[in-house]
C-alpha cells in the first residue's frame, strides 16, 4: 500500500519549511502568495489532506466551512461550482448544508451549525438572521445577499447596465422604435431591467411603444407582440429574459415579420439553446461562477484575518448575435 503522504513530503517539494505547510493550511497571515501558491501546489500534485481532527485539536481550527441554501432551489447551483473550487484550492473542506423554508426551522437549523463547533466560516447567498462576524468566537458568517428569502436576485445580477448598452447599440444601428416585455414586479432583477429600459429610451430620445407582461414565460412573449400594431416594425425588442425574448421572436416571425430586418430581439441569461436559435439569440451572460469563487474568498480572507478580494469586473457581458444585427 502506497504510504500517505505528510507534511513533511508537501514541504520538500514545495522547497519550504514543514512550519510553513502548517501555517498555510491554518490560514496564519504573513505567508507571502507566492509561497502559499507553491505549498497548494505541492499539495495538489501529492493528494495531501490535512489531518483535520489533529489541527483542530491543535489550534482550534477545522480546516471546514459551509454553504447554506435553501431546500428545493436551483439557482445557486452554478454560484457552488464556483464557490467549492476556490475553497479546495486554499485547503478547505465544504459542505453544502440545506436550509428548510420554514423561518423558524431555517433559524433553528443555522444556530445548530454555527453551535456545532465543525465550521471556521459560514456562506450564504440569502439573508441570514447572523452578522457576519466571529466576535462571540464561533464561526465567521458571511450573507453576501445575492438572492432574498424567495430567491429571486437581489445582488450584482440586479446591475441593469446592459440593458442601456444595448439599446444605445441599436440606436446606432438606426432603430427609434422600441418596446419592453418585463418580467414579474416582485423581482428585482424585472424592477432593475424596466427602470434601465425607461431610463435609456428617455435619455436618447427613442420611441416606447410600451413596456408589456409581468411573467418569466415564452406565452408572455407571444401574447406582447400579438398585440403590436400591424406597423410596430421596424422594432427593437428588449426582453427580461431568454425565455420571453423566444416567445417574442416566434410571435414575430408567425406575422411576417423578419429579424433582424424588421425587428430587433434581445434576451437575458444566455440558456444554452439561445445560441442556436434561428436567428441566435443576442444575450447578457451572468459569470455566476466567478461570482461563487469570488463570495468564497471573502469568507476566507475573513476567517484568516486577511484583506478581502477585489470584486471582478465583467461579471454581466452583452453576448451579441444575429438577432440585433444591423437591418439591410
Amino acid at each position: 500500500m502506497d504510504k500517505r503522504p505528510t507534511s513533511h513530503d508537501v514541504a520538500h517539494l514545495a522547497g519550504v519549511s514543514q512550519s510553513t505547510v502548517s501555517f498555510v493550511f491554518t490560514g496564519r497571515a504573513g505567508i507571502s502568495e507566492a509561497t502559499r501558491d507553491r505549498v497548494l501546489r505541492a499539495a495538489s500534485e501529492l493528494n495531501y489532506r490535512p489531518n483535520l481532527a489533529a489541527r483542530s485539536m491543535r489550534t482550534h481550527r477545522t480546516g471546514r466551512l459551509a454553504v447554506v441554501v435553501p431546500i428545493a432551489t436551483m439557482n445557486p447551483l452554478t454560484l457552488l461550482s464556483g464557490a467549492i473550487p476556490a475553497a479546495r484550492e486554499e485547503g478547505y473542506v465544504v459542505e453544502v448544508v440545506s436550509l428548510p423554508e420554514d423561518p423558524t426551522a431555517r433559524d433553528e437549523r443555522l444556530s445548530e451549525l454555527v453551535d456545532s463547533g465543525q465550521y471556521e466560516g459560514v456562506l450564504a447567498f440569502t439573508p441570514l438572521p447572523f452578522t457576519d462576524t466571529n466576535g462571540g468566537g464561533g464561526p465567521v458568517v458571511l450573507s453576501v445577499g445575492e438572492f432574498d428569502d424567495a430567491m429571486h436576485m437581489t445582488g450584482e445580477f440586479t446591475d441593469s447596465r446592459p440593458i442601456a448598452e444595448m439599446i444605445e447599440r441599436l440606436a446606432e444601428q438606426g432603430h427609434r422604435r422600441f418596446v419592453h416585455l418585463a418580467g414579474p414586479d416582485d423581482f428585482p432583477s424585472a424592477r432593475a431591467r424596466r427602470a434601465a429600459y425607461l431610463d435609456t429610451i428617455a435619455r436618447l430620445g427613442l420611441e416606447s411603444l410600451g413596456v408589456f407582461g409581468d411573467e418569466w414565460s415564452g406565452s408572455a412573449g407571444e401574447a406582447a407582440v400579438d398585440a403590436l400594431p400591424s406597423d410596430a416594425p421596424p422594432l427593437a425588442v428588449i426582453a427580461a429574459n431568454d425565455v420571453i425574448a423566444t416567445g417574442a421572436i416566434r410571435a414575430a416571425t408567425r406575422r411576417g415579420w423578419t429579424l433582424p430586418d424588421d425587428v430587433a430581439v434581445t434576451g437575458w441569461d444566455d440558456h444554452p439553446q439561445s445560441a442556436f436559435l434561428v436567428p441566435s439569440l443576442t444575450s447578457v451572460s451572468q459569470d455566476r461562477e466567478r461570482l461563487g469563487a469570488y463570495s468564497m474568498h471573502r469568507l476566507i480572507a475573513a476567517v484568516r484575518g486577511g484583506e478581502p478580494p477585489t470584486k471582478p469586473d465583467g461579471l454581466l457581458t452583452v453576448i451579441w448575435r444575429e438577432s440585433t444585427e444591423s437591418p439591410r
